[in-house]
């Protein structure tokens, strides 16, 4: 199985800040802005954009984690949800769902269906880093940081330890030095 780089770090690191200023510019400022990562990858990046968002706006965006494995409908035997984590409302709020990579969209459902123990937001968008493609359900992301075209067996890996990198792993792609995006 081959691994490639489609993302430098300091490519990742000016994604995440275009997204940031997406997220700004679609909210009109940030203070109506929830962040949620979903669990386990969308959170190092949402709480990437959450640093980026609150640099750009001067003031504190937190990023919350979201466990959407209780709201999954592919995985049967799970525990029923319990009581959020958090104790915040998103009444009358913009969430803004942030994962590492969208697929089939099941991820981003189940998502949906976790947020809403929160409250009833006004708007709830979905960033990505990655488009993938391949949906199985009709969602897209509002917020993208770049579309791939993969083939259904590959992986899309987005390293977060030291320094963001997104990989793919499979069938090889072009590498950036070949002219991908």
């Amino acid at each position: 199985m081959g691994r490639t780089r489609i993302m430098s770090p300091e490519r990742v690191r000016r994604t995440l800040r275009r997204l940031a200023y997406e997220i700004i510019e679609r909210n009109r400022g940030a203070d109506s802005v929830e962040l949620f990562g979903i669990q386990r990858s969308g959170v190092p990046v949402a709480r990437a954009v959450a640093e980026e968002i609150s640099a750009v706006e001067k003031t504190k965006i937190e990023a919350y984690d979201l466990d959407v494995t209780p709201f999954r409908d592919d995985r049967s035997g799970l525990d029923p949800p319990t009581a959020p984590p958090h104790d915040i409302d998103v009444t009358e709020r913009d969430v803004v769902l942030v994962d590492d990579v969208v697929f089939t969209g099941r991820t981003a459902r189940a998502a949906l269906d976790a947020v809403l123990q929160y409250g009833r937001p006004r708007s709830i968008q979905l960033v990505v880093l990655i488009d993938r493609g391949h949906r199985e359900y009709p969602i897209q992301p509002d917020c993208t940081g770049r579309r791939l075209q993969t083939k259904h067996r590959e992986q899309v890996v987005v390293e977060t330890d030291e320094e963001f990198a997104v990989y793919v792993e499979g069938d090889t792609l072009k590498t950036e030095s070949q002219g991908s995006n």
